[in-house]
């Protein structure tokens, strides 16, 4: 077979590490400094599907070694996972870890079941702010703003 069949052989090996680690750490650097939260998304997601396939394989070696394909099975995976043209680590999430994984979602009961239920529906990072605002001002005063903002909606 010769030189072709060579590569052929070692493609995973040849290919791999820039698939799987160079252009994803690349692409994860220019999402860091870019404004949008979508590719942070696409880019955190391909790094923990990333994690638990290195965990998978550090686990099941023994069972892997008698599986040929494993490594271009592996490379055709990453592939998905990290070309903007599938987008697929930001798929799986969307998909799968959004749906049956809720973090986060932990409101304190000390709240009123009104408060409660504003809360869970706010993001992690809106409801650390509101739970400052509660610290400083009192849960009083997030009931008046739940208030006036239910007496605002009905006027809508």
């Amino acid at each position: 077979m010769g030189l072709l069949g060579t590569i052929a052989r070692h493609l995973d090996a040849l290919i791999g590490p820039g698939v799987m680690l160079l252009y994803p750490l690349y692409a994860s650097m220019r999402a860091i400094e870019s404004p949008s939260t979508l590719d942070d998304q696409q880019w955190l997601t391909y790094w923990m599907l990333y994690s638990f396939i290195t965990l998978f394989e550090l686990s099941c070696w023994k069972v892997l070694q008698w599986f040929p394909l494993w490594p271009y099975m592996k490379l055709v995976f990453c592939l998905w996972l990290v070309l903007p043209i599938f987008n697929g680590a930001a798929y799986i999430y969307e998909n799968f870890v959004r749906k049956y994984v809720k973090i986060g979602s932990y409101v304190s009961p000390t709240y009123t079941e009104e408060q409660r239920k504003v809360l869970q529906m706010m993001s992690l990072d809106a409801r650390k702010s509101v739970e400052q605002y509660i610290e400083n001002y009192g849960s009083e005063a997030f009931a008046r703003v739940i208030k006036a903002a239910a007496k605002e909606a009905k006027k809508h």
